[in-house]
């Protein structure tokens, strides 16, 4: 159910890959890297392209034009196919170790005959490799970090590729005669950052057209299981979707059932108890006569327990039913809520679309204001000057309110180096609307170095936001190891916002380093890093992660006014 464009962004990313382990030339792994990204972000559906049109994207030229008109039309893509072949199975599955790059993984295949995660597993714990060169200790440590998080991940899929695929299929179950409801629950529900089945939901009296249904879909490659109550599927992705049919009556209560967590409906079960009453799937009844007392809508469900209804990002048992019996449960925040984006990318540096297209784009949503962030000098491949920028700073101010009214601030994503410095002096900072500041090499100091480096950061007085504080990347890159306390301690301190990075493979910082930030007293941004048009969309992600945190309206910098918020960035108002 993927887009077109990520089938082949996938594609080329594969082939970068093959490319470098089979010694390729590294310029042309690297092309087909930056063409992989393009595509992936690019706004279009690339299968409404002709070869032309492809190579209006950025970094396509005629050779990848060509391949990929070859995929669009067949399928598949003879020189990935001919690369595959080269490559043992063996090699392939090793670099699906986040932390172990293709030329390593074929050393110890071709040197050590290892073949499989289990066995570099095996062949670490035994020793196995200190004899082969460029494996030290470290190495080892960094590979071994690499498999665990490789087995934590399983079968789990980010949050944004379940979403959409959950939501392409409720699209389908919902034009089906008889529906009344459908949605999803879950996890997906949740917005937990990583997901392991789809659970759907659908609201009927009759359950066989919707479990038919799914199963003819064209997205379904095997029939789990094809019940009257529930039916589970696979799709072509390898996606496991859960379908149950539940009676229009018990709508509410089989919503509030499904969505979970586990340890949320065991509190809910408990006070139902306490109340004499039962909850299930089907609603809530009176333990003794067994009379429905709700079950239509979640609210009635939860105002017959006494609570408020609780949105489903909070339903995680980490103190939501306490807080609600209190009457304390946050007015979380909400996308509406935002108004604008304080950190976003041009093709000035490593986005994908010009200043005046991202411009128009940020005003198409409504936008108050809009912050430009391209990367400075210290990030050396991105090849940034003092008049590159300043020559953006003019035509910045040029747009500024010319769409839709939307005020734009012209801002940097400064580079917080290994001693906690950035990249340009007090005086230049100082032209800057704002700075984000981020980690984006040393990632493996040791705690001391990188809380000192990270406070030093948040000591700069130029320094208004933290960009995605900790640098993992869900799956593939822990965070660093830093005395998180500390570094919270200072932003509220010196009143250095921490950002809610909202790309779904970063989500960073996480929901629980939100709340444990917030009780320190901290401001947050929720910024869509954008590097595209598409990415401003990812909004949605950093407000659900904020959710899951229990940021409200206040905690976020964003969503106030511009004059507030020019009162924070300039020093004054910051706590």
């Amino acid at each position: 159910m993927a887009r077109p464009n990520e089938e082949v962004e996938a594609l080329l990313r594969e082939y970068a890959d093959l490319v470098a382990i089979t010694g390729g030339d590294a310029f042309k792994a690297r092309a087909y890297e930056k063409a992989a990204r393009a595509i992936g972000g690019h706004p279009a559906d690339i299968s409404r392209l002709d070869a032309d049109g492809l190579r209006e994207i950025p970094n396509v030229g005629r050779s990848i034009a060509e391949k990929v008109i070859e995929y669009l039309r067949t399928g598949t893509m003879a020189v990935v196919e001919e690369r595959r072949e080269k490559i043992p199975a063996g090699v392939r599955e090793l670099i699906t170790i986040p932390t172990l790059g293709p030329k390593k993984a074929l050393r110890l295949y071709e040197d050590l005959h290892i073949s499989s995660v289990n066995e570099l597993a095996a062949a670490i714990e035994a020793d196995a490799l200190a004899d082969l060169k460029g494996f030290g200790e470290k190495t080892q440590e960094n590979i071994a970090h690499g498999i665990e998080l490789l087995r934590q991940s399983g079968g789990r899929i980010p949050v944004h590729l379940a979403l959409g695929t959950a939501e392409e299929i409720v699209a389908e179950l919902s034009a089906v005669t008889g529906c009344k409801r459908c949605t999803y629950a879950g996890s997906l529900r949740r917005m937990r950052e990583t997901i392991g089945d789809i659970d759907i939901l659908v609201a009927a009296t009759r359950s066989a057209p919707f479990m038919d249904a799914l199963v003819a879909l064209p997205a379904t490659a095997e029939v789990i299981a094809h019940g009257e109550k529930k039916t589970s599927v696979r799709t072509r992705k390898g996606v496991q979707v859960d379908l149950r049919v539940l009676p229009p009556a018990s709508w509410g209560a089989g919503l509030q059932y499904f969505t979970g967590s586990k340890g949320h409906n065991i509190r809910t079960r408990t006070i139902a108890v306490h109340l004499g009453l039962k909850l299930s799937e089907y609603g809530l009844f009176d333990a003794d006569s067994g009379t429905s007392l709700a079950s239509r809508t979640e609210e009635e469900v939860y105002d017959r327990l006494g609570l408020p209804w609780i949105p489903p990002t909070l339903r995680e048992d980490r103190g939501e039913i306490d807080a609600a019996l209190r009457g304390e449960l946050p007015d979380v925040l909400t996308e509406r809520d935002i108004r604008g984006d304080l950190h976003t990318h041009t093709d000035l540096t490593d986005g994908l679309a010009p200043l005046e297209t991202m411009v128009e784009a940020a005003a198409e949503r409504g936008y108050a204001y809009y912050a430009v962030t391209d990367h400075a000098p210290d990030l050396s491949m991105q090849r940034m000057t003092d008049e590159k920028i300043l020559a953006q700073r003019e035509r910045v101010r040029e747009l500024d309110g010319t769409r839709h009214r939307m005020r734009l601030l012209h801002g940097t994503e400064l580079n917080i180096g290994p001693d906690g410095e950035v990249d340009w002096p007090g005086e230049f900072l100082a032209g800057f609307d704002l700075c984000v500041a981020s980690l984006h090499s040393h990632f493996d100091q040791d705690r001391r170095s990188m809380t000192r480096r990270l406070v030093r950061a948040c000591e700069n007085p130029y320094v208004n936001i933290i960009g995605h504080p900790t640098t993992r990347l869900i799956g593939r890159r822990p965070g660093v190891d830093a005395d998180w306390d500390a570094v919270f301690a200072a932003c509220a301190r010196t009143g250095t916002a921490l950002e809610v990075n909202a790309q779904p493979d970063r989500l960073d910082l996480r929901d629980e380093d939100i709340a444990r930030a917030r009780r320190h007293g901290v401001r947050f941004a929720v910024n869509t890093d954008a590097h595209s048009v598409l990415h401003l969309a990812h909004l949605r992600y950093g407000v659900a992660t904020a959710q899951r945190g229990w940021l409200t309206e206040e905690d976020v910098i964003n969503t106030w006014p511009l004059a507030r918020l020019r009162r924070f960035l300039h020093g004054s108002g910051r706590t």
